[in-house]
């Protein structure tokens, strides 16, 4: 199980970005796949998921309106537009996937199974 992510860099307020998590050695769709954060000196957040049992989406509150999650299943990748960016959204984001049922808080809360080494995300004019 690999998970790499790419997209992040420099963007300016209110700008966007489009991080991407290609997988390899297993289907993606089997498993929920979640995006996490962290900035320094904090400790990780989780940011989005996605279900392995209906395909449902999930977001915490910080990033909600702003932050889409959608799955490829032909490129086996997950990827988060995140719209609007502030300088609060500044941080290493992580994907992450879990071939296990449980919901879309509960991975956000507790973590997921399987990592990616995360991708920087700086939000600054």
């Amino acid at each position: 199980v690999q998970l790499v992510e790419s997209g992040g860099g420099l963007v300016q307020p209110g700008g966007s970005l489009r991080l991407s998590c290609a997988a390899s050695g297993f289907p993606l769709d089997y498993y929920a796949i979640g995006w996490f954060r962290q900035a320094p000196g904090k400790e990780r957040e989780g940011v989005s998921c996605i279900s392995n049992t209906d395909g449902s989406t999930y977001y915490d509150d910080s990033v909600k309106g702003r932050f889409t999650i959608s799955r490829d299943k032909a490129k086996n990748t997950v990827y988060l537009q995140m719209n609007s960016l502030k300088p609060e959204d500044t941080a290493v984001y992580y994907c992450a996937a879990d071939p296990r049922r449980y919901s879309s808080a509960y991975y956000l809360n507790y973590g997921m199974n399987y990592w990616g080494k995360g991708t920087l995300v700086t939000v600054s004019s």
